[in-house]
């Protein structure tokens, strides 16, 4: 079926209307993303009414007409990259605003004279560019897990920008070997391209919005409000992972904790400062057993840390260090409190291969209990079978 440039141009801005349309519609149930919604709402109106320019750039006189038509365009692409890297914390406003610059003072040296050059050839340089820019954050993403609608939202901003990079570098040279009965084929093809890239640009961009915000909500899911430390859910479901992993030769080893005499903090100083112990602990624990370990809240005021390739000797130390910064960290005060808040911990190793994180952790229990009986602020070692070891293995910080 044949269909003229007009149709295409006419296509283009129906597809990008919609989709700003949809993109704005979904700013309301990311508010998290809002902003950049908005951003990439701008960005493909802005294009659209580009496209308009450019099927009446003639009713002006002059060059005004397409230059007019082709800095509007620009100034789409720009805020879509500018859309993107807001996502990763970035801005490119002075960016933006020299390649704006740089193309109207094009248009203001080419003028009339070298007008065909300058809309077939020179236009392309800086679309190019702001659509590698959008590629280049996308593929940074500091880390985020994006999912698949990032790869393919990068394969259409590296194509677009690979296109409009043919166009402005390899397309003279085809039209002076071949002629330019060429360029009317290639900017069909160019159009077709840019109705691909007004629909799947807006579609994955969305879908990865909604990816990003799927994932949000399933980690807080899985996230003690009040310590920010995963919950008992999350605890037993990467355990279970990090045990089968650990296989029959990897060392891991469980340290359970509880805080001593919390329900009396809780009633003689109030549940704020309980909060503020609470909190100041699990600071204190993240930062001795390291990103790599499972820590998480499994009750009240207790805690679990599931600690990957690590025997049971280091594991203690690591324990005993909680014991001594703990009470210490008490002692010169919480919430402006001064107070003697400790620590019980028991400590347990996998030893048998089937052993399963339910085991290790009633191993552990079980010294732990055995900890605080003996008067708490100390850590009780869980012996092979799940039995605490004598009085003389018990360590007091």
């Amino acid at each position: 079926m044949h269909v003229d440039l007009l149709t295409l141009y006419f296509l283009a801005i129906g597809t990008l209307l919609a989709s700003s349309a949809m993109t704005l519609w979904e700013h309301r149930t990311h508010p998290g993303r809002s902003k950049e919604l908005k951003i990439l709402a701008a960005g493909y109106t802005t294009l659209a009414i580009g496209c308009v320019g450019i099927i009446y750039r003639f009713t002006l006189p002059w060059v005004w007409g397409s230059a007019l038509s082709n800095l509007v365009m620009l100034c789409g692409y720009l805020l879509i990259a500018h859309g993107v890297a807001t996502m990763n914390g970035r801005r490119y406003g002075l960016a933006s605003a020299l390649i704006l610059a740089a193309q109207a003072l094009a248009w203001a040296i080419a003028g009339t004279r070298w007008l065909d050059v300058m809309w077939m050839y020179v236009t392309a340089i800086p679309l190019s560019l702001a659509s590698a820019m959008a590629a280049r954050e996308l593929l940074r993403g500091d880390g985020r897990k994006w999912g698949h609608a990032r790869n393919i939202a990068v394969l259409v901003t590296g194509a677009h920008a690979t296109l409009y990079a043919f166009r402005a570098l390899v397309l003279p040279w085809l039209a002076a070997r071949y002629g330019h009965a060429i360029l009317p084929t290639l900017s069909k093809i160019t159009m077709y391209e840019g109705v691909l890239y007004s629909v799947v640009l807006p579609m994955t961009l969305l879908r990865l919005v909604r990816e990003e915000t799927h994932s949000q909500l399933l980690q807080e899911s899985q996230t003690d409000y009040l310590t920010r430390l995963g919950n008992r859910r999350w605890f037993f479901e990467e355990g279970a992972r990090v045990l089968r992993h650990a296989g029959n030769t990897t060392p891991v080893s469980l340290l359970a904790f509880d805080l001593d005499r919390f329900k009396a903090i809780n009633d003689r100083y109030g549940h704020k400062t309980g909060d503020e112990v609470l909190k100041s602990f699990s600071a204190i624990a993240r930062s001795v057993v390291g990103p790599q370990a499972l820590l998480a809240r499994i009750g009240g005021e207790e805690f679990a840390a599931l600690l990957p390739d690590l025997e049971s000797a280091p594991a203690q130390a690591m324990g005993e260090l909680i014991v001594r910064r703990f009470e210490q960290a008490a002692a010169h005060g919480i919430d402006g409190v001064g107070m003697r808040t400790t620590v019980s911990i028991g400590l347990a190793c996998k030893e048998a291969s089937d052993a399963t994180l339910a085991d290790l952790l009633a191993a552990a229990d079980k010294a732990l209990y055995r900890a605080k009986s003996q008067g708490g602020n100390r850590l009780v070692h869980a012996d092979g079978d799940g039995d605490v070891d004598k009085d003389a293995q018990a360590t007091h910080a």
